[in-house]
């Protein structure tokens, strides 16, 4: 039974991995999430249900569009892999209940701002608004009154340490350092993973981001990478890893 809920929870998550990748990317071209329906973006050719299956759609096609042989990013089957894995993963972490509520709502919350952040550099405030309303209505129904008082004070802490690391960010580098949706995912990694786990995704997310970075800078030295993906993943890995940096702390300090 159990391998029964994996192979499902892995098919659900490559099927939303599917639609995050059009929410992500239609968001910012302030373009309907529901129509026209997914079609190829070259020949404007409406896929078939053939053409919808996550990954195996990609693998049967050859990487090209069925209609006019343009191909298809191999970003697309990718992150439909990557959203199968963090829905079959968190459902191994939590377990089939109550508890992978919230988790698997900052998880799609995340992957489709690595979709938008990606490719427009702009965690659009839709988005961020609409899970934000979701995960409100979660932590307090789920985890009560105080528990909710006491995640938002840790989401309030993260969003102004993260505002006053980039206004130190700013004077420092005499340039814009960190854009706005940054600082308000921060906000939203306090509310989940409390204040000192969401300032340690910074740094999770700057240990991932800089061999990619200087892997980029030295294939295209004027390519900018947006931060927010290298964040959300930060994010993730703490809370599917239940890494707690205070019980570290607590234990170097002793």
């Amino acid at each position: 039974m159990d391998l029964y809920y994996i192979i499902t929870f892995f098919i659900f998550g490559t099927v939303f991995g599917s639609f995050y990748n059009v929410v992500g990317d239609r968001i910012p071209n302030n373009q309907s999430i529901l129509h026209p329906g997914s079609h190829c973006t070259k020949c404007k050719h409406n896929l078939t249900p053939i053409e919808l299956i996550p990954i195996i759609s990609y693998l049967i096609q050859g990487g090209k569009c069925k209609n006019c042989k343009t191909r298809i990013p191999i970003f697309m089957p990718l992150f439909e892999l990557v959203s199968g894995l963090a829905f079959m993963f968190y459902y191994m972490k939590f377990g089939y209940s109550i508890d992978i509520i919230i988790p698997l709502t900052l998880v799609s919350m995340c992957l489709i701002l690595v979709v938008s952040d990606f490719y427009y550099m702009i965690i659009p405030d839709e988005i961020l608004i609409f899970f934000g309303i979701a995960l409100f209505i979660e932590i307090f129904f789920i985890n009560g009154v105080n528990a909710f008082l006491l995640s938002l004070l840790n989401g309030i802490i993260a969003f102004l340490a993260m505002f006053a690391i980039k206004i130190l960010g700013d004077v420092l580098f005499k340039k814009e350092s960190m854009g706005g949706g940054d600082i308000k995912l921060l906000f939203f990694f306090g509310l989940c993973l409390g204040w000192a786990n969401a300032l340690f995704s910074i740094f999770m997310g700057a240990v991932i981001a800089l061999p990619i970075a200087l892997l980029v800078q030295k294939v295209k030295e004027s390519h900018i990478l947006p931060f927010g993906p290298f964040l959300a993943l930060g994010a993730m890995i703490i809370l599917l890893s239940g890494f707690d940096i205070n019980c570290l702390l607590s234990i170097l300090t002793n």
